[in-house]
Order: structure tokens, then sequence, then C-alpha cells
């Protein structure tokens, strides 16, 4: 029971409660870069769990054997062997997406989240858990670049995943340029942080008074 509710706990914190996007404000930068298509957006999104999940479980794995004055070293080393596997993967079953996002799945080598996870968690607990953070937290920031995709993809090219939307039609609907170029990734970011900040401080206003 106490093992669930740690799970429960941890899945919904990475997720939610300490969403790496609209709670720390991390890894803004494929957010702005790579969330003008839905597809390209979920295909990082993808490269960002395989990473986080199996850094997070290997940096775990490894947190008694690696000496502390050489372990960010070894962190920076496990992440780029997951985002090179995963970039080389690509490269060979999908070169079209590949060539689609450029250098972005390489740069996830940087990102602060991945390392932020490895440090704060995965270097404190045990491999399972670690895992499972990983993963939620890659499936958090994941959902937050989703969601600017669908927002930026609808009101930029009137489309889903490629297919026409009839309502975002060119006869009806007088597609918003700005939202295939970086400023509408910024505004349309900064939109879905002010509401999720805005309902997750509604919950937590909530939460003090019901223990009052």
């Amino acid at each position: 029971m106490v093992a669930a509710k740690r799970t429960r706990d941890v899945v919904l914190t990475a997720i939610w409660g300490e969403n790496p996007v609209f709670r720390q404000i991390l890894g803004v930068c494929s957010a702005l870069a790579v969330t003008n298509l839905v597809l390209n957006t979920m295909v990082m999104g993808a490269a960002v769990i395989f990473t986080t999940a199996l850094s997070g479980l290997t940096v775990s794995l490894m947190r008694k054997y690696t000496p502390r004055i050489i372990r960010m070293m070894v962190e920076v080393l496990i992440i780029a062997f997951y985002v090179i596997l995963f970039d080389q993967a690509l490269k060979a079953y999908w070169p079209d997406m590949s060539r689609n996002l450029g250098p972005y799945v390489g740069l996830i080598i940087t990102n602060c989240i991945i390392m932020g996870r490895a440090e704060a968690f995965a270097n404190t607990n045990p491999p399972l858990l670690s895992f499972l953070d990983g993963l939620s937290s890659g499936i958090g920031y994941s959902l937050v670049l989703i969601s600017v995709a669908v927002v930026r993809e609808l009101l930029g090219m009137g489309s889903l995943l490629g297919v026409g939307m009839p309502f975002f039609s060119s006869s009806i609907w007088d597609r918003w340029i700005i939202m295939v170029m970086p400023p509408g990734a910024f505004f349309t970011l900064a939109v879905i942080v002010w509401i999720a900040r805005t309902v997750q401080k509604d919950k937590e206003r909530k939460d003090t008074k019901v223990k009052k």
C-alpha cells in the first residue's frame, strides 16, 4: 500500500505537480523550435520520454558505483548514449522525420530537464522509481509541447497531423501565419503556462482551506 502510494505520488508529481515546463520553466527551447507541427512534436516528445526514463534508470543503477567527483560527467555520457541511440534509429527508419527535426533531437543532450531529474531524483532513489520519475517527467513535458503544437498547427495551418480541419479551411478561417513562427510558440506556451499555474494555485488554495 505504501509502495503504491509512493509510486502514484512520483508519477503525479512529475506529470503535474512539478511539471518541468509550466512549473519549473525548463526545456522551453524545444517548445519554441519544433511545435509548429503536431507530428514533429510527438516524435520529439517520444525522444525525451525515451531518454529521461532510461537515463533515470541507468543513473540509479550506477549511483553507488559512481564517484561523486565525476558523477555529472557520467550522467551526461549516459544521456548522450540514449539520445544518440534514438537519433540513429530515427535516421535509419524515418529519415524524413530526422531531416524535419534537424539538430533538435541531438540537442536533447543539453536539455536541463533530463540532467535535473538525474541529479534530483535518480541519484537518491531506487531504479524502478527513477524509471517512473523519468518516464512521467517526459510525459508531462510532451503533453505541454503537444498542447502548444495543436494550437499552432490548427491556427497557423488549418490542419491537425497534416489533415485539414473543415472549420479551419482557408474559405472560413484566415490562417494566423504568426502561429507557425517562433513568436506564435512563445505566446501559446505563455497562455498554457498561465492557465496551468492558475489551476494549480486554485487547487492549492482549496487544499489549504480544507486543512484549516
